[in-house]
């Protein structure tokens, strides 16, 4: 029954995608008439064709890979710390992922070398990890961790606040303020190819742990009872976390809520397992930023809405209700 249900979940879901995938490719500021958009969806070398493959589909690619790795990651940290309001940036990733991608853009190398940004993220989120560890301690428990990362956190938040008012140029305030808001626009095939190995790494090594955290699930001495290797199943788990949120913070900017959003709304349609939920979960948390950024679109302004900004108003009244709820039951308990 349980499989059954999954099942379906997954085919409604990859429908859905599909649907708003195709959204996403047709829709755009060009001003291209359906049909124009259709035809160019054949033709490559036509202006419609170039259009579609050469700006919309980057930004469609990189918006499925950037939802589904969050929202395994969020499934992934929810079940490692058995606590549904965790999310990634508690461990500082994203914070210091976002230091490293200010830090090429205050120095202007952004410019001259657009392949630096993706790696000076991906670079500090790594060195985030390090830190972390070395704060903690190799066999830290999970408490000391969280402590740990939030620490990081705050140290990279305080650097990045730090870079933006030292920056003698305007315009490069500008454009940090708005990159740190999250946006997949003017994103090209290049970020895509840089960012997706190590989103499908971290996505592996996340779906590779399934049957640790379902033990997990029914506490550590039960999971050490049955095998489960804890340290590693951290480990693996931080790398992870680090690699996809470093990649995709570096291609898109800040982006937060989508690890929370997704794993919270697959427990309403499915069980609480946590391995069950670990692919419906990535799916949902693609489908959530693929609609937001198409969304960003079609909201008429006269400049483009960050997709980070409208995550972030949609995110926070779930955050804040899903902390109720759990607060909540705390009481009853």
């Amino acid at each position: 029954m349980a499989q059954a249900r999954l099942r379906r979940v997954v085919v409604i879901l990859l429908v859905l995608l599909a649907m708003v995938s195709l959204a996403s490719l047709l829709i755009g500021e060009a001003g291209l008439s359906l049909s124009d958009s259709l035809k160019g969806l054949f033709g490559h070398e036509s202006v419609a064709g170039l259009i579609i493959y050469e700006i919309r589909l980057p930004r469609t690619v990189l918006a499925l890979l950037v939802g589904a790795v969050l929202g395994l990651s969020g499934a992934a940290l929810q079940a490692l710390l058995r606590n549904p309001l965790a999310d990634a940036s508690i461990f500082g990733a994203p914070q210091s992922a976002a230091l490293g991608a200010v830090a090429v853009l205050y120095t202007g190398l952004a410019g001259a070398l657009s392949w630096v940004l993706p790696l000076a993220a991906m670079a500090m989120a790594m060195l985030s990890l390090w830190l972390l560890l070395l704060l903690a301690g190799q066999r830290a428990q999970v408490f000391v961790l969280l402590l740990a990362g939030l620490a990081v956190g705050s140290l990279a938040g305080a650097a990045t606040s730090i870079l933006i008012a030292l920056s003698p140029n305007p315009f490069a305030i500008t454009e940090i303020v708005f990159w740190l808001m999250g946006s997949f626009e003017n994103r090209s095939m290049q970020h895509v190819v840089l960012a997706a190995p190590f989103i499908m790494l971290a996505m592996g090594l996340l779906l590779a742990q399934g049957n640790a955290y379902r033990a997990l699930a029914l506490g550590e001495e039960t999971a050490l009872s049955l095998g489960v290797d804890l340290d590693v199943v951290r480990h693996v788990t931080l790398l992870a976390v680090a690699l996809g949120v470093g990649a995709s913070v570096a291609v898109a900017g800040a982006i937060g809520f989508i690890g929370l959003a997704a794993p919270q709304i697959m427990r309403r349609f499915l069980s609480s397992d946590p391995k069950q939920i670990l692919g419906p979960s990535a799916l949902t948390g693609a489908l959530l930023l693929e609609l937001a950024d198409v969304a960003v679109r079609l909201i008429p302004a006269q400049s483009e809405i960050k997709v980070g900004a409208l995550t972030a108003l949609l995110g926070a009244p779930l955050y804040l209700l899903a902390v109720r709820r759990e607060t909540g039951q705390g009481r009853q308990a």
